[in-house]
């Protein structure tokens, strides 16, 4: 698994590279808790690839279901690669995960679904603790940011 991880890491990496990327956002914006959080390293990664480091610097609020590198591993390898390799569909995926405005956990465990900022629909539900967003769960809410709000999520939403 390790493995896994590691190879999707460079993988994203040599593709933000490629691209151009973007310099390692600072403050407390959205993309710079992600890019402080060792957690998140594929997800910056990809963020970097897709040309998203300035809309989730700017001011928002947005709301991210942010997935780990955890959960990026769980992605086939051949389906990330191909993903990594469109930065069109990575863009549209990464952006899937974004839903417009800053929305609590409170607010999402009272919400049946909500429109992303991709134009899809995430399906919520919630049970006792556990809120789950398609079929990833929620793992840690409510990281604030400057310019909204981060949900981790224990799988990449597929749209």
């Amino acid at each position: 698994m390790r493995k896994v991880i590691v190879s999707a890491a460079l993988l994203v990496s040599s593709v933000a590279l490629a691209g151009g990327g973007s310099a390692v956002p600072t403050g407390n914006t959205i993309a710079a808790i992600v890019a402080n959080d060792p957690n998140f390293s594929t997800l910056l990664s990809a963020v970097q690839a897709a040309g998203l480091v300035e809309t989730l610097s700017g001011p928002g609020p947005y709301t991210v279901f942010a997935p780990t590198n955890a959960a990026f591993a769980k992605v086939p390898q051949d389906q990330l690669t191909a993903l990594l390799n469109n930065r069109e569909q990575l863009r549209a995926l990464l952006l899937y995960h974004v839903v417009p405005g800053r929305v609590t956990a409170a607010q999402v465990s009272g919400l049946s679904s909500a429109t992303t900022a991709s134009g899809g629909t995430l399906n919520i539900t919630a049970s006792g603790n556990t809120v789950r967003i398609n079929d990833a769960t929620v793992t840690r809410a409510d990281i604030r940011a400057s310019n909204g709000i981060i949900h981790v999520i224990d799988t990449v939403l597929m749209p």
